[in-house]
């Protein structure tokens, strides 16, 4: 009887369900799984990183120009890159390298020019490479002076009163007109001679006839630095050629010899360096012939183009690499930003400093 009744409860008594079981089981919680993850993903061991400790300059030891900019090397972003700009033309210097200087025709617009006076004058610098405006700006500037204006200023407003402006910096047309007088009798005394210059030969024409220290043109006059311009008719000297040809139409230009010159400056350079402010023509041109000797060994970029569109402007030193244009080996940097901050920085650190 007893025994029915057990086998009784045990037949009507349910067995746990395999879904019961697993209810039984405690399940994680969304601590948990958090937890998992962040050891897992976040608070996971890593190597220790190797180079500087990220510092900047203590001004509890009062301001010691110097030591700040020193301090760049180790504050990271774009003040480390201009460390390394620094460092890089410093070994230019140090293993006479062949150096290639290029700049845009709005840093001579600005106080650049004064600067870019300074290494021709001293012999610092081996080629200068510029466009139009960079040749002729600094001719006009001996011929008057340009004012600092404003970016703001009414274009219609500054038309009327016949005052150009190129960002903040204002230039009164009457300096162009001395410019184009200046310039027509120098085109005359060239015609008088030969029928066909260069434009080189012209840009050294200008530096000697302008007989001005302050002129980056008459320092490279002086000390037969060769100058290249690639772009010499988009400007005002382009203008004057114009104006010139409709009374001597036979007067010529000739750009085959100074591609060749300046191509032949880097054949046989035992190294060669590029410093690049700004883009353009100006930075294609001394990358370009340095490809002749597979590659410059130091470059040094300062602008503020980027390189998703495709262009050579905002195109960076590894670009360059793979043309040929800077060896494989080289030491380069580009450094983003204004080269009317970051170029007085590398001068007096290493040109100045150093002379």
């Amino acid at each position: 009887m007893i025994k029915n009744k057990i086998d009784k409860e045990k037949i009507l008594k349910p067995k746990k369900s395999s879904d019961a079981i697993f209810r039984a089981i405690k399940k994680p919680t969304p601590e948990d799984i958090a937890r998992g993850f962040l050891t897992e993903n976040v608070f996971r061991k890593s190597e220790e990183a190797s180079g500087l400790r990220v510092e900047g300059y203590d001004f509890d030891s009062g301001a010691d120009y110097v030591k700040i900019i020193d301090s760049f090397a180790s504050t990271g972003f774009q003040a480390t890159q201009l460390s390394r700009a620094m460092e890089i033309v410093n070994k230019m210097r140090k293993g006479k390298a062949f150096i290639y200087l290029g700049y845009t025709s709005n840093l001579v617009t600005s106080g650049l020019r004064d600067i870019f006076r300074y290494l021709a004058e001293n012999k610092m610098i081996d080629v200068i490479v510029s466009t139009a405006g960079g040749i002729e700006e600094d001719i006009i500037k001996c011929l008057g002076d340009f004012k600092i204006g404003s970016f703001s200023a009414s274009g219609k407003e500054l038309r009327d009163k016949g005052i150009n402006r190129a960002g903040n910096v204002f230039i009164s047309n009457n300096n162009y007109v001395k410019f184009e007088e200046f310039l027509q009798q120098i085109l005359e005394e060239l015609y008088s001679e030969k029928k066909t210059i260069t434009s080189s030969e012209l840009i050294w024409k200008l530096g000697e006839k302008i007989n001005d220290k302050k002129s980056i043109y008459y320092h490279c006059y002086k000390n037969k630095i060769p100058v290249y311009c690639p772009a010499i008719t988009d400007g005002a000297i382009g203008d004057n050629l114009y104006f010139f040809s409709f009374k001597h139409p036979d007067f010529k230009l000739d750009i085959m010899p100074d591609v060749v010159w300046f191509n032949n400056t880097t054949i046989g350079k035992k190294k060669t360096g590029a410093i690049i402010l700004g883009a353009g023509v100006i930075k294609h041109s001394i990358l370009n012939a340095n490809m002749l000797r597979n590659g410059c060994d130091y470059a040094v970029y300062i602008n503020t183009s980027a390189e998703y569109d495709g262009s050579d402007s905002g195109a960076m030193p590894d670009e360059a690499v793979s043309w040929g244009k800077i060896t494989k080996n080289a030491e380069s940097v580009k450094v983003f930003g204004d080269a009317t901050i970051l170029f007085p920085l590398i001068a007096a650190q290493c040109f100045a400093e150093n002379q």
